[in-house]
């Protein structure tokens, strides 16, 4: 079964060819990263006007790229939330489009529980992002070839769901079978590295940027109060160490100190990792140990950052944690995540209607 997934909840159009809900036959991401930088961050009218544009070419370079056409999908997969209403609107309306024009079934997808199903592509597929850019159209294009089948995590497994949007722990039981046990009540992990990288006048988006800076800088040089809430939740709260970041500068450079000569803005993308880092980190094996579940998946454009990675694999090898964290490629919102999503609602019986609406805060 040939499952093509659309995704576009936010400022990524995403596309990809996706076989039996495991083998990637493409990956195609048009990203608006340079529409919204001058703006420090996502401008939700200008995200969804520039879906208008990519949304044919992105999903024809996805068919090409798999070596299909339209006649040979069986089933459209499509971001129905959460995310942003203009963005996903362009996403869903094209599908049902083409799903009414060449009778094809067609699936909604919850953008969130999606992210983990990535870690089963991850498995199965092998491949090398071809980074290419596609002139005005600004298509990131990620090829994967199919490979035998390795081990994929075991049932039930903790998977963290960390990006820009959402900072979630699930404890999946089985495909659709799932519960929340922590989420953000604040700010986002990556919302709160564009916001400290707006602080620090590293542009947008952030996270790579301050990623990138913290490996020369001294995570030890500025103690940041870890914000772990409290023992009895595994709820997170980042907003408060984005206001430590503010007090720190303001109380600094008030005192003539520059980040470009004190060499500041390194210790202090360093420490403010760290700390992030820390309590995604605890929280995540800690979760594991109290409900005696020895696989976890992380997920999420903030599953990308290095330092989480090998902190990560410190502590899950410490207690015996099985990790799976996908390729960067099927980290970030991408379209193969939205195909998987739908391979499994199909199973259940699942299907959408033309009636089928946008839901921007769904559950």
């Amino acid at each position: 079964m040939l499952i093509l997934g659309i995704e576009s909840s936010c400022d990524d159009m995403a596309a990809a060819v996706v076989r039996d809900g495991r083998y990637v036959l493409s990956n195609v991401v048009s990203s608006q990263d340079a529409i919204h930088k001058k703006y420090g961050g996502i401008v939700p009218e200008l995200a969804s006007r520039r879906h208008l544009e990519t949304v044919i070419p992105v999903v024809e370079d996805a068919l090409r790229q798999a070596k299909v056409t339209i006649d040979d999908i069986d089933v459209i997969g499509v971001t129905q939330g959460p995310g942003l209403v203009g963005s996903i609107l362009i996403g869903l309306s094209f599908a049902k489009a083409i799903a009414y024009v060449k009778d094809i079934p067609f699936v909604g997808v919850n953008h969130i529980v999606a992210h983990p199903m990535a870690v089963f592509l991850e498995e199965r597929v092998r491949g090398q992002g071809s980074g290419v850019k596609g002139g005005k159209k600004e298509i990131l294009a990620v090829n994967l070839a199919p490979c035998p089948l390795p081990l994929a995590p075991d049932f039930p497994f903790i998977a963290l769901v960390v990006s820009g949007g959402h900072t979630t722990l699930f404890q999946f039981k089985d495909f659709g079978d799932y519960e929340i046990l922590g989420q953000t009540r604040d700010d986002a992990a990556g919302e709160a590295f564009d916001k400290v990288a707006k602080l620090l006048g590293l542009g947008y988006p952030g996270g790579g940027v301050i990623d990138r800076l913290a490996k020369t800088g001294n995570a030890s040089a500025i103690k940041f109060t870890r914000p772990y809430i409290s023992k009895d939740t595994f709820d997170f709260s980042f907003s408060g160490i984005k206001t430590a970041v503010l007090k720190y500068l303001k109380d600094n450079l008030t005192q003539g100190l520059s980040l470009e000569n004190s060499g500041m803005i390194n210790d202090l993308s360093a420490s403010f990792q760290e700390a992030v880092v820390d309590v995604l980190t605890d929280k995540a094996v800690s979760v594991c140990q109290v409900n005696n579940v020895n696989n976890l998946v992380v997920c999420g454009g903030v599953a990308c950052n290095s330092r989480l990675r090998e902190k990560l694999r410190e502590r899950t090898e410490h207690n015996g944690i099985r990790l799976f964290i996908p390729e960067p490629g099927l980290c970030s919102d991408n379209g193969a995540m939205i195909a998987a999503g739908a391979e499994h609602l199909l199973k259940k019986g699942i299907r959408g209607s033309l009636d089928m609406n946008a839901i921007p805060s769904m559950e």
